[in-house]
């Protein structure tokens, strides 16, 4: 199912009776993860001259079966098979989070190789009770619950700062379309009561007032509602419904909900979706929210009468790809990888209404699609988010 990496040699060769770490290694074949899963190579490939144990390398575009087994939503990802639990380490910091558990695996690879010791201990000697083979083997057990329920601790504190943090940028960001929704609706009272105003210019500025505040208060709704669709963060498992589905009609109507938004900004659109784009088979409601994300993205971050553009592409036999450009700020070329990371703003955006978790969330769609997504970019040129989906077949 996997083949060892040359760099790597299956250490089980001459190492028949000692229970050794198995490792797998998830890539991909970006260009920008690249230099990533080198650095990853290089550190396990000098971690190997002391340390024995098995690592499989994976392409997932190959192992398809093994990225829904594992449940995995980021690659380069890297997982700890055995012994002990199954654990999944992925995301910008690979090396750093390895750093972190490398001695306690280490640690769960001695308690295993002593209890593999003392069951030699057991069948070569008479008189060694069968009671203290099962008492190392529920020791070791109890070990790896505990440390699985420090983990657990770990995450729980980890989710209740991000949901303090949440509170906060919600309470924050909330004030200023209140503050002038509120300003408005006082403006038109005090206008009705200003008796050298003429009607025409009383109607013309209730209009204007009335426009305003109701778009402070869509502002409002739609900052609400993306914190309750996201109340369960991103990291909740996704339920995915496939489906055969057509992009071209999907992306027709998506387009149309934003007319009036790009109006508002004078905005030119521009769409390439060919008519023999082949289907593919995937969710229709999580394609429709990742799409409708990133759209919303390139409006929210392009200056007034740019451009943005979507394409569809059939780029072979297995997949379709979508690009959603824009004509914006652009991102700095160090934060490209990490723009997709929970909760990550860029430190320009963070006046923006939203938390950063779009992006992510757009990442995991894609990933249970097994799809990949991407961004190419320039400071200043704009930027062009780009995803792939399986063509059915």
């Amino acid at each position: 199912m996997l083949q060892f990496n040359e760099q790597y040699p299956d250490p089980r060769q001459n190492n028949t009776e000692k229970v050794l770490l198995q490792l797998l290694l998830f890539i991909d074949n970006r260009p920008s993860s690249e230099k990533q899963v080198k650095q990853v190579q290089d550190y396990l490939k000098n971690l190997q001259s002391s340390y024995s144990f098995n690592l499989g390398v994976i392409e997932i575009e190959k192992q398809p079966h093994l990225v829904e087994y594992l449940k995995l939503v980021a690659t380069p990802a890297l997982v700890k098979i055995s012994p002990g639990r199954k654990q999944t380490l992925a995301g910008s910091n690979l090396i750093e989070q390895l750093e972190k558990w490398w001695p306690r695996w280490q640690e769960i690879q001695d308690q295993s190789n002593s209890i593999n010791s003392e069951e030699k201990l057991v069948g070569n000697f008479e008189g060694v009770s069968l009671e203290q083979e099962a008492n190392y083997a529920e020791k070791i057990k109890l070990s790896d619950e505990i440390f699985s329920l420090k983990q657990d601790k770990e995450q729980l504190k980890a989710q209740l700062r991000f949901k303090d943090q949440i509170l906060a940028m919600l309470a924050h960001d909330l004030r200023t379309p209140l503050t002038a929704a509120s300003m408005a609706l006082e403006t038109i009272e005090l206008s009705e009561k200003n008796k050298k105003i003429d009607e025409l210019k009383l109607k013309s500025l209730k209009q204007k007032l009335f426009q305003q505040a109701k778009n402070q208060f869509g502002i409002m709704e739609r900052m609400i509602g993306d914190l309750l669709q996201n109340s369960q963060g991103v990291d909740a498992k996704l339920q995915v419904k496939p489906s055969v589905m057509s992009l071209q009609p999907l992306c027709q109507d998506i387009i149309a909900q934003f007319d009036s938004r790009l109006k508002q900004k004078s905005m030119t659109f521009q769409k390439d979706i060919p008519q023999d784009i082949p289907d593919v088979y995937a969710d229709e409601e999580l394609i429709r929210q990742l799409i409708s994300n990133l759209i919303d993205n390139a409006i929210k971050y392009t200056p007034k009468e740019g451009k943005i553009s979507l394409s569809v592409l059939h780029r072979t036999n297995q997949k379709v790809q979508v690009s959603i450009c824009d004509t914006g700020l652009g991102i700095p070329p160090e934060k490209r990888e990490r723009i997709f990371e929970d909760n990550f703003r860029l430190k320009r955006d963070r006046a923006e209404e939203g938390y950063g978790i779009g992006l992510a969330m757009c990442q995991q769609i894609v990933c249970a699609h097994y799809g990949q997504i991407w961004v190419e970019s320039s400071p200043g040129e704009g930027s062009c988010f780009q995803f792939t989906l399986l063509v059915y077949k």
